[in-house]
């Protein structure tokens, strides 16, 4: 048997191989070797329960799940506010905070993370620790009479809220006031409820909701028509400043507008018979835009590295009439809210702004740019009213910028330098209208409840 034949000593078995072969050999020995730990890695995840994670631990929730064990959909249905009577999605509210560069949106939200407040289930009963009651009352009459207007309840919740105070409702007394087309809903003490009740009978009543409000608005370019005029009104105490007040007969309201109807310098901006109905709110609304240069932002865009930004402002006047009669229909009463704002002139300012560098590295001269400042002169109104139904309402404003542009005479067309903003005494006049009822005491007098604070936006 022959012996097998050995290998020269010092001679190595890969020492035909080349040295890239060897490198080759390695790797693919060590990428096998990467692909079967890896394997074994998953395969011990795969077998973690998927509600922990590897430490142990409850893993977090995932996004979009509800923090009180509820889905997404069952959440957003269940709080009060959110999506729709038929359980769909909630619409997240745009933002009302001016974006600053910079800036981050705050973090969290109904469902995202951990709350940082204790929160409990409660009772599940309503407290009555101040003997609230639940009471429901049929507004149908109502809302039936007024068609197809959007949300009639509405004007039944915000009467209620100027009565009683927005505070009423959200302080420690625990309290509900909700509303649909056909039921006022309501749960708090049995004072408050007097006074929902009230105010839901005055809405309802059917001796009143034939009436309405006449309402005409005009200015008057020399307050002196009071000279002849003065003697036929009674003035009536009122709140904001500037402001005056009269109630007269309806006899000596026509002996005004027959005295006023002789000047020439009484504009109307509505129409004559123009009503509102008992209970309804109109908006009067004569505002306009107006566009200027208020700046400039820089660029890149565009040559020479700047760029006007524009803005706009609104002149003219918004007028907002909430009406309501007493249950006998013997008193009127008005919420008034009314904001002139008027544009007296644009102040012109000159930038110098520098030129930037061109690619020839030369740097051309600055250029100049004019923006705007606006000078404005505004005034406002938001008061309450109450008077006699079988009297007619005088207010003046003042002499305020008139609702309206008006036109200017030739000269001052021809010599700016004389031109200067226009100003007129602004008057609001309001009749009620188709008034069966028997005429208010005599010696009665009008007046008007406290100024409304600016709580919740200033709409109560």
């Amino acid at each position: 048997m022959d012996r097998p034949k050995c290998l020269p000593t010092g001679r190595h078995p890969f020492g035909r191989l080349s040295v890239t072969a060897v490198c080759c050999l390695l790797r693919v020995a060590f990428g096998a070797a990467l692909v079967s730990s890896a394997s074994a890695q998953s395969a011990d995840w795969a077998n973690t329960a998927p509600a922990a994670n590897r430490y142990g631990q409850p893993a977090a929730p995932a996004a979009g799940a509800s923090r009180y064990s509820q889905s997404p959909e069952t959440a957003a249905a269940s709080r009060p506010g959110f999506g729709s009577l038929t359980g769909t999605p909630a619409q997240e509210a745009p933002s009302q905070l001016t974006p600053v560069a910079g800036s981050r949106a705050p973090l969290g939200g109904y469902s995202a993370g951990e709350s940082q407040a204790k929160v409990s289930k409660g009772s599940g009963k309503l407290p009555n620790d101040a003997g609230q009651v639940w009471r429901e009352y049929d507004i149908r009459p109502y809302t039936l009479r007024v068609g197809d207007q959007p949300r009639p309840q509405q004007a039944i919740v915000d009467w209620i809220l100027r009565e009683t105070g927005y505070e009423a409702w959200h302080s420690e007394t625990f309290g509900i006031l909700n509303a649909d087309r056909e039921k006022l809903t309501v749960y708090h003490t049995p004072a408050m409820q007097g006074i929902v009740a009230d105010i839901v009978d005055r809405f309802v009543n059917s001796r009143t909701s034939d009436r309405a409000f006449s309402m005409r608005i005009a200015t008057v370019r020399n307050p002196d028509w009071r000279v002849k005029t003065l003697g036929l009104m009674s003035p009536v105490p009122v709140q904001s400043a500037g402001l005056q007040g009269w109630i007269m007969p309806k006899e000596n309201y026509a002996l005004l507008l027959a005295e006023l109807g002789k000047r020439g310098d009484v504009r109307e901006y509505n129409a004559a018979n123009q009503v509102v109905p008992n209970g309804r709110s109109t908006t009067f609304n004569t505002m306009r835009p107006r566009s200027y240069v208020k700046g400039i932002v820089p660029t890149r865009s565009a040559w020479p590295g700047y760029q006007p930004e524009t803005g706009q402002l609104e002149e003219g006047a918004v007028l907002e009439f909430n009406p309501l009669l007493s249950l006998n229909g013997d008193n009127a009463e008005a919420i008034i809210k009314l904001r002139l704002q008027q544009i007296e002139k644009m102040c012109p300012v000159t930038l110098d702004l520098p030129a930037p560098v061109t690619a020839a590295g030369v740097n051309n001269s600055g250029q100049r740019v004019q923006i705007e400042v606006p000078q404005m002169t505004m005034a406002n109104l938001h008061e309450r009213f109450r008077w006699p139904s079988n009297q007619v309402l005088l207010l003046s404003m003042g002499m305020v910028a008139p609702p309206a542009p008006e036109a200017g005479n030739a000269l001052e067309e021809m010599l700016p330098m004389f031109k200067s903003p226009s100003r007129a005494d602004a008057l609001l006049v309001i009749e009620v209208r188709d008034s069966a009822a028997p005429a208010a005491p005599a010696g009665s007098a009008a007046s008007t409840a406290s100024r409304i604070p600016a709580t919740f936006n200033g709409r109560y």
